[in-house]
């Protein structure tokens, strides 16, 4: 009650916003007689003053008036279009970090013109948003046209450019792109090694455009990089013989020392080779080829094969056929040690799997591994400024709100709208609603009124497409792959007598004018003269006049979809620019949503009442009863989008780390610090397993200790010596004399190389170490993220279970990072640079090429199950299953031992 009472006095809050933006709009409009009688020259020099002025402190608000009537008079003398006062006031929108909700016709275009301009002259970059490739590329080039007037550069992104092209598009001033692509590279150079591979220059200011469709619908699955992890399977079919040949040897508990190749640690589940078993590994991998004779494990270019012959050994000597794991249909399921269950799709990592395979003589498999991953969310909050534009917004302002921090404002139309929506008609049946809607499309089209039909699929738009062929009506179907086709039939679907049928009527990027699209028009003949130019145009206006007196433009909904803005962006076609228009929605109770909210009873109802598949219910009540159901679902949606997002900040902020840190890694010249502190964790960590802090001399393990170092690091230091000669060395101090000594072992090594090659061979192998063991971390990640839900059955929360394992499992990344760095870097062998460059050919082998960029399509909003957009039809993002599909009485893949259908099926 003091709520209405507060609004009534103050108005609301985009009443005042609005009010605002309109006394901003004011200054603009007293600027433009000043500005119309300056020259281009003059015009364009403003540019120059503007950033002038930013360098000497003013603000991008400071200058907006007169940014706005600059891009206002350009407008004018590169299109000969004004911007109206409303799209003046989308623009201050935007360049405030709103979304702004415009009708369609309003020209948003155009509108993003504005806050662009102003923000790209601070010299940083702004993107521009759109939904597919045709958008972009027209839009850059047309709205380019105004920019290089100003002077300012324009450029675009697009699935298949080069890295160089790309480089380039970042460059410019403004660039436009698809969301997809934007969020791909992003990825990408966060996987780069060198810093001249990255293609962006960071994300600081970004205009969406269909904002509602890329930032809530397109969010409800991630955007993932991922490849085919490299084929070695005859590597481990050549290692796994190997290990027959070599004996496990003893040691000598008092003096540390081994006989035979190999000892096993099986509390650690580790295994070691003696100096003698690796001098006969060499010898035997020289025999089969994968050394040359004379080369060492421990040379730069062969390090990584100590992974393999590590793995071979576990999996021979470490792991049980029938107690680790079973063979099943030529497959290794491994068996869970604690609740003896089969655990369906899992796989062992670092090698040991394949290893297994090869042991047990099956089919080695070639796993497709994801590299990098994000979702829409998480990559668009990382912009400095964001904003957005669209016909239908305020549907979700909430959630805009909660997720992106972003308001939504509603501009009002440039002229008030004619058109009339009426109210739904309801039928029994399909034949009934599909009956009705051709009798209306027939009996419309003999009036010459152009009626756009919109379909929540492509098998329906088709199905009405034969109905009407049937009925001798003329028409036309779009078609989702073909954009600029596209973008030409919705052009014509104004014509009088016109009849569109269309799937999804978002992100077209085209007005539908009634009468036809004149400049397209004009834009198709060759060499036009004045006089022919005029005739086209007065045959328009003959034509444009017609069709209001038919009444503008009809739509027909042939069902309701899901989301409200769906159906009010198809219903925003009509009643462009204050035309006239009616718009109608046909429904009957087998449609999926009337199914879903509308129970058995309604039809039985209307079966008792008489009513037969040609009759309809019509009535306001029924509306809103499906605008509430409509409602229902949007908050489910919201629930499920909000429950992802909430997961998945948590890998956002492992993510953040890693990038960051790698980042820094990438661009300095010297890790040398780094790898020191490195080095001095995995001393002070290998120390305390056998000297544990305030233990007595008596409990320290010195024979382990040196062993421990021997075998991880390489080094043989005569620790029980030094002791001996110095009594005051006790446990920090020996660390530190331990951390001395290897630094320089290792700066000895080192020496033979320049400092330049020693920096880049450091920062390599830490860079390609970081790359691996996050890609295998993303994979846990990925396993726990899939079962974690079944946690609720033991009345345990999910997400703070996920949260807390989550943590740990970074933890022993960063681990393991470390660990791996300091191993390589001790035990390879250097001596020369030689070696650096093999160490480089070998390491760029192994890295991963032909990577797949995947966004599997959202299914339920605003697309159909056999729609996708040009993005994810494009060959190099198509969706291909990562693992076998799983019937619904197979083994659940979660292990909990269940079938599918009652277990994660069911969830699902």
């Amino acid at each position: 009650m003091a709520f209405n009472i507060f609004k009534k006095i103050f108005g609301s809050r985009n009443e005042r916003m609005l009010k605002q933006y309109r006394k901003v709009t004011e200054t603009i409009n007293a600027l433009e007689a000043e500005f119309e009688a300056l020259t281009d020259a003059e015009i364009q020099q403003k540019t120059t003053d503007f950033k002038q002025a930013l360098a000497e402190g003013k603000t991008l608000d400071d200058l907006l008036p007169e940014a706005f009537a600059v891009v206002r008079e350009a407008g004018k003398r590169v299109f000969g279009m004004r911007h109206y006062d409303v799209q003046m006031i989308g623009g201050m929108a935007l360049h405030d970090g709103r979304i702004a909700e415009m009708r369609t016709g309003e020209g948003k275009t155009l509108v993003a013109t504005l806050p662009v301009y102003l923000n790209a002259l601070k010299g940083e970059g702004v993107h521009v948003i759109t939904v597919n490739d045709y958008l972009a590329k027209r839009d850059s080039e047309w709205m380019g046209q105004l920019f290089e007037f100003l002077g300012l550069s324009t450029g675009v992104i697009l699935s298949g450019q080069s890295q160089q092209e790309k480089q380039i598009a970042y460059a410019k001033d403004i660039t436009y792109g698809t969301n997809n692509e934007f969020g791909f590279d992003y990825l990408r150079d966060n996987m780069a090694i060198y810093s001249a591979e990255r293609v962006m220059r960071g994300q600081h200011y970004a205009v969406i455009d269909e904002v509602d469709s890329i930032l809530i619908d397109e969010a409800r699955t991630p955007l993932i990089i991922s490849g085919p992890a490299e084929d070695k399977s005859e590597l481990y079919r050549k290692i796994n013989p190997l290990v027959a040949h070599l004996e496990q040897g003893e040691e000598d508990k008092e003096t540390k020392t081994s006989t035979g190749d190999f000892t096993i640690d099986e509390k650690a589940k580790q295994i070691y080779l003696t100096d003698e078993g690796h001098a006969k590994v060499e010898e035997m991998m020289a025999e089969v080829g994968l050394l040359e004779e004379g080369d060492s494990l421990y040379d730069a270019a062969h390090i990584g094969l100590m992974i393999h012959v590590n793995a071979a050994l576990r999996a021979n000597l470490l792991f049980e056929k029938d107690r680790d794991y079973i063979v099943e249909d030529d497959q290794v399921v491994i068996i869970d040690e604690f609740t003896g269950r089969k655990m369906e799709g899992r796989r062992w990592s670092e090698g040991l799997h394949q290893a297994v395979e090869a042991k047990e003589g099956v089919q080695i498999q070639q796993e497709s591994q994801t590299f990098a991953s994000i979702t829409f969310q998480n990559y668009f909050r990382q912009y400095e400024k964001l904003s957005g534009m669209t016909g239908t917004a305020d549907t979700e302002a909430g959630e805009f709100l909660s997720t992106y921090n972003l308001e939504v404002v509603v501009i009002p139309p440039n002229k008030t709208p004619e058109r009339v929506d009426l109210p739904d008609l309801v039928y029994l049946d399909m034949e009934g609603k599909f009956n009705a809607i051709v009798q209306d499309i027939r009996e419309t089209h003999k009036t010459q009124q152009p009626v756009l039909v919109g379909t929540a699929s492509i098998e329906m738009s088709e199905l009405l497409s034969r109905f009407l062929t049937e009925a001798k009506v003329p028409h036309n179907v779009l078609n989702a792959k073909q954009h600029e086709r596209e973008a030409f039939i919705i052009a014509n679907a104004g014509l009088p007598g016109a009849v569109t049928i269309a799937t999804n009527m978002a992100g077209r990027g085209t007005d539908i004018v009634l009468g036809g699209n004149l400049e397209m028009e004009i834009a198709e003949l060759e060499n036009p003269s004045e006089e022919k130019i005029k005739e086209v145009t007065e045959a328009w206006k003959a034509r444009h006049e017609a069709v209001l007196g038919f009444g503008g433009l009809k739509v027909i909904g042939s069902e309701r979809h899901e989301s409200r803005r769906i159906d009010n962006q198809l219903r925003g076609r009509s009643g462009r620019q204050g035309d006239v228009g009616t718009t109608r929605f046909y429904l009957s109770l087998d449609d999926d949503l009337m199914r879903r909210f509308a129970s058995e009873k309604v039809k039985s109802m209307m079966k008792r009442l008489g009513m037969t598949s040609n009759e309809a219910i019509e009535h306001g009540m029924v509306t809103k009863s499906i605008e509430r159901a409509q409602k229902q679902v949007e908050r489910m949606h919201q629930d499920e989008r909000a429950n992802l997002l909430k997961f998945d900040d948590i890998s956002n902020q492992q993510r953040k780390v890693v990038y960051q840190q790698r980042n820094e890694l990438m661009e300095g010249d010297d890790v040398s610090e780094v790898i020191d502190s490195l080095r001095e964790q995995v001393v002070e960590q290998i120390v305390g397993m056998y000297i544990p802090k305030g233990s007595l001399e008596e409990q320290w393990d010195l024979l382990g200790l040196v062993k421990a170092i021997n075998e991880e690091l390489g080094a043989e230091l005569a620790i029980e010596e030094w002791l001996k000669e110095d009594n005051s060395l006790y446990e920090e101090k020996l660390v530190e004399k331990i951390i001395a000594e290897l630094a320089n072992l290792y700066q000895e090594k080192m020496s033979v190389v320049d400092p330049t090659t020693r920096h880049h061979f450091e920062k390599e192998v830490l860079l390609r170490t970081i790359d691996r063991q996050w890609r295998e971390h993303l994979s846990e990640m990925d396993y726990l993220r899939r079962g974690i839900h079944l946690r609720g059955y033991a009345q345990k929360d999910p997400f703070q279970e996920y949260r807390r394992e989550s943590s740990e499992m970074f933890h022993n990344f960063l681990q393991e990072v470390t660990f791996e760095t300091v191993k390589v870097l001790s035990l390879v062998q250097i001596e020369g640079s030689q070696d650096v460059a093999d160490f480089d050919e070998q390491t760029e082998k192994e890295r991963p090429h032909n990577l797949e960029a995947n966004h599997p399509a959202a299914q339920g909003i605003g697309q159909s199950a056999d729609e996708t957009s040009e993005e994810e039809s494009d060959a190099e993002s198509t969706f291909r299953r990562e693992a076998p599909k799983v019937g619904r009485n197979d083994p659940c893949p979660c292990g909990s031992g269940k079938k599918y259908k009652q277990c994660c099926g069911k969830l699902s």
